[in-house]
């Protein structure tokens, strides 16, 4: 087999899971339920975060809260503060793609 596979969980029970963590990207799948989410830290690499399913509450920097629905994609520039959570009732299902790897 050439291609390497992985897994990602399936349903709704919280999860961060480190999918493929290698020299040239790190790929993450989260899932939060309402009240959920990381705690606040600074982006230590791109962070392209994509939203696959519920709506994503998002502070990043100073900015006031914003929330993204399913289908969209942010761009998250290296070193922006952030604050990830579900403030809502359907789960938050993340695909997060950061690249370069950190370090």
């Amino acid at each position: 087999m050439v291609e390497q596979v992985y897994k990602l969980s399936v349903g709704n029970e919280k999860a961060v899971e480190k999918i493929l963590f290698d020299e040239n990207v790190h790929y993450l799948h989260m899932v939060f339920n309402k009240d959920e989410g990381l705690p606040e830290h600074f982006s230590n690499s791109n962070v392209y975060m994509t939203v696959v399913r519920g709506r994503l509450s998002i502070g990043l920097d100073e900015q006031e809260l914003h929330v993204y629905d399913a289908g969209t994609m942010l761009k998250i520039p290296f070193q922006t503060r952030m604050n990830v959570k579900n403030l809502h009732s359907e789960t938050l299902e993340l695909i997060v793609v950061k690249a370069p790897a950190p370090k």
